[in-house]
C-alpha cells in the first residue's frame, strides 16, 4: 500500500527507467483498489470450499509474483499488470483476513488480534518508506518479495479454521486445533459450535440424497432469494458497507500512497519531507499499538465514535488551515502547526479507522453466510480505495487540498451517522450471541436443519464439487 508513495517520485524524475506522468502514476498507485474486486470473488470460493489456510496461500501466490514483476519492470504495462496481482492479493486478505482471526480467537482477545492487521500494515507502510528514502524503487521492492515468501512459510505452518473443519465434519480434528489455539478454558464455546455443526451436518446429507440437476438448481435460487431477505444477512453487510466506506474515506489510502503530496500541500517543500515521512510512519505504529491494548478495554462503539471524531476534526482543520495559508489570512503561522494536524490525522487512523473496519468485520458476519457477506462487502471496500486514490491529483488539482479533506470528512460523517444508528456492540460477545441479535432470536435446532436443507445444497455439498453463490 505504501509502495506507490515511493515509487512514483523515483518515477518522476528526469533519468527514470520508465517516465511516467499524472494520469499513469495515479492508476499505478488506485489499480490495487480496482484489482480489489476480483480478490473479492475469488476468496469466498477457496473459503468455502476448500478452507480458510488454502486461502491464505492462495493469497500469498499473486503477491510474490507481483513483487517478481516490478522487480523486471521497465514499462509502465508491466508495472500495472505487478500492481493487479498485488491487488487481487489484497482483496483476498481483505475478505479473508477477519473471518480467520475471528474464527482463530476467543472474544475476550479477538478485538486485539484484529488490530495487529491495521498494526501490521503500519508496519508495511514504514518499512517500504524508510526503505524508498534511501534505495530505489527496485531494491525496494525485493525486500518487500522476501517478507511475502516469509508470509508464506508462516501460512504453510499454521492449522486451519477450528469452525471450518467443524463444518466438515472433522470433529476431532476441530477440537484438536480449538483447544491448540485457545488452550482449555473455553470448551462452552468449543461444545456450542460442535453441536450447532453436527445439526447442520445431518441436514447436509438429508438434503443432498436423491436430488438432480434440476431440484438442485431450482433449490439454488431459492436459496439465494430466501437469504437476500435474512436480517442475519443483510443487516451486517449494510453495516460493513458504510464501515469499509468510512475506513477508505478517512485518510490512510492517501497518507500511505500520496503521502509526499500531503505534506507538501500542508507545510511546503522547503521541510526535510523524507525525514517527515518516516516520522509520522513510526507514529503510526506507535499509535497502532497503543490502540491493541485500548481495544481490549474500550467498547467498540465508543471508540468508533471517539477515533472518527477526531478525523473528522482533522480534516476540517486541515482544510481550514490550508485555506487560510493560500490566502495569506493567518494571524500567525509555522510548519510545525501542519505537521501537528497530519500527525493528529494520522493518530485517528491508526487508532480507529484502520483497525476497526477489520475488528468489526470479523464479528459481525455469520458463520452460514461468512465468506459470501464478507465477499459482498470487501466490494465496497475495493471500489472505495480505488476512487479516493485514484481521484486525490484531480481534486488537488481542481478543489486544493481544502476541497478534497472537506469532502473527505462529508462522506465520513453520513458513514459515520448510520455505523452509530444500526452498529451493535460487539465487544467480548461471541460470534453466535451477535448473530442472534440480528436474527432477533436463536434458531432452534429445527429451524436450523430447514436452512440447510436450502443452503446446503449450494455451499456445502458433501461431495465439495459446488461453489458459492456467484454474486
Amino acid at each position: 500500500m505504501g509502495f506507490s508513495a515511493i515509487l512514483l517520485p523515483q518515477l518522476r524524475l528526469p533519468d527514470s527507467l520508465i517516465p511516467i506522468d499524472d494520469s499513469s502514476g495515479s492508476w499505478i498507485a488506485s489499480i490495487l483498489g480496482f484489482a480489489l474486486v476480483a480478490g473479492n470473488f475469488i476468496a469466498p470460493t477457496i473459503m468455502a470450499n476448500y478452507g480458510r489456510r488454502t486461502a491464505n496461500l492462495a493469497s500469498i501466490t499473486p503477491m510474490i509474483v507481483g513483487w517478481v514483476c516490478v522487480l523486471t519492470a521497465n514499462n509502465i504495462a508491466t508495472l500495472l499488470v505487478a500492481r493487479f496481482l498485488q491487488g487481487v492479493s489484497m482483496g483476498m486478505s481483505a475478505t479473508l483476513g477477519p473471518v480467520l482471526i475471528g474464527e482463530y480467537t476467543s472474544p475476550k482477545n479477538r478485538g486485539a488480534f484484529l488490530t495487529v492487521i491495521s498494526l501490521t500494515i503500519a508496519t508495511g507502510v514504514l518499512i517500504v518508506h524508510t526503505l524508498g528514502s534511501y534505495l530505489s524503487w527496485q531494491w525496494t521492492a525485493m525486500v518487500c518479495c522476501f517478507i511475502a515468501f516469509i508470509d508464506l512459510i508462516i501460512v504453510i505452518y499454521s492449522p486451519e479454521s477450528p469452525s471450518w473443519l467443524a463444518d466438515q465434519g472433522r470433529y476431532d480434528k476441530s477440537k484438536e486445533v480449538f483447544r491448540w489455539l485457545r488452550g482449555d478454558g473455553e470448551e462452552a464455546e468449543l461444545k456450542e459450535m460442535i453441536e450447532a455443526s453436527s445439526i447442520v451436518n445431518e441436514s447436509k446429507i438429508e438434503a443432498n440424497v436423491s436430488q438432480s440437476i434440476a431440484k438442485k438448481c431450482k433449490a439454488n435460487v431459492t436459496y439465494f432469494l430466501s437469504t437476500i431477505k435474512k436480517r442475519e444477512f443483510y443487516k451486517p453487510i449494510f453495516i460493513m458497507v458504510h464501515i469499509y466506506t468510512l475506513g477508505q474515506w478517512a485518510g490512510a489510502n492517501i497518507l500511505a500512497s500520496y503521502t509526499r503530496d500531503v505534506f507538501e500541500n500542508v507545510i511546503g517543500t522547503e521541510a526535510n519531507i523524507a525525514l517527515m515521512i518516516i516520522t509520522l510512519d513510526t507514529q503510526r505504529i506507535i499509535s497502532n499499538t497503543v490502540a491493541v491494548y485500548v481495544i481490549k478495554k474500550v467498547k467498540r462503539r465508543t471508540m468508533l465514535f471517539a477515533t472518527v471524531g477526531i478525523n473528522i476534526f482533522a480534516f476540517l482543520s486541515t482544510a481550514a488551515y490550508v485555506y487560510c495559508k493560500t490566502h495569506s489570512i493567518l494571524p500567525f503561522d509555522h510548519p510545525f502547526i501542519g505537521i501537528l494536524l497530519i500527525h493528529i490525522h494520522m493518530f485517528s487512523i491508526a487508532t480507529g479507522t484502520v483497525p476497526l473496519p477489520f475488528i468489526i468485520a470479523g464479528e459481525l458476519f455469520p458463520l452460514e453466510y461468512r465468506s459470501l457477506a464478507g465477499g459482498i462487502s470487501v466490494l465496497f471496500l475495493s471500489t472505495n480505495l480505488f476512487i479516493t486514490v485514484k481521484t486525490l491529483p484531480l481534486l488537488l488539482s481542481t478543489t486544493g487540498l481544502p476541497g478534497a479533506y472537506l469532502l473527505y470528512a462529508i462522506v465520513v460523517g453520513y458513514c459515520l451517522i448510520v455505523a452509530g444508528i444500526f452498529l451493535p456492540e460487539t465487544k467480548d460477545r461471541t460470534l453466535q450471541d451477535i448473530e442472534d441479535e440480528f436474527r432477533g432470536r436463536p434458531l432452534s435446532p429445527e429451524e436450523l436443519k430447514s436452512v440447510q436443507s436450502l443452503t446446503s445444497l449450494k455451499l456445502y455439498n458433501t461431495d465439495r464439487r459446488c461453489s458459492a453463490p456467484v454474486i
